[in-house]
């Protein structure tokens, strides 16, 4: 599945769009590589995305065409999650 649809599908964020964008602006990384918003993810591979004032990493468990709200969060495991201070 590409990576902008896992994002909206997984609801780490609201729009697809969205994702596209910090991905476009190189705040996305899989498994440690700065990634496109077409890059492919699978069960497995840890993101890395940085919003906002935090870094937020997750482990994909399951890979979904549609899920319910309520299951969402079932997608995947949050590994770390940080706030990071205003860069200059």
């Amino acid at each position: 599945m590409r990576l902008d649809k896992y994002l909206k599908t997984a609801r780490i964020l609201k729009r697809r769009e969205a994702a596209k964008e910090l991905a476009l602006q190189g705040r996305v990384w899989v498994n440690g590589r700065l990634a496109k918003p077409s890059a492919e993810v699978k069960e497995g591979d840890i993101l890395k995305l940085e919003f906002g004032s935090r870094i937020l990493e997750v482990k994909i468990l399951e890979i979904k065409k549609q899920v319910s709200k309520q299951n969402a969060s079932l997608l995947f495991e949050v590994i770390k999650e940080e706030k990071i201070s205003e860069r200059e």
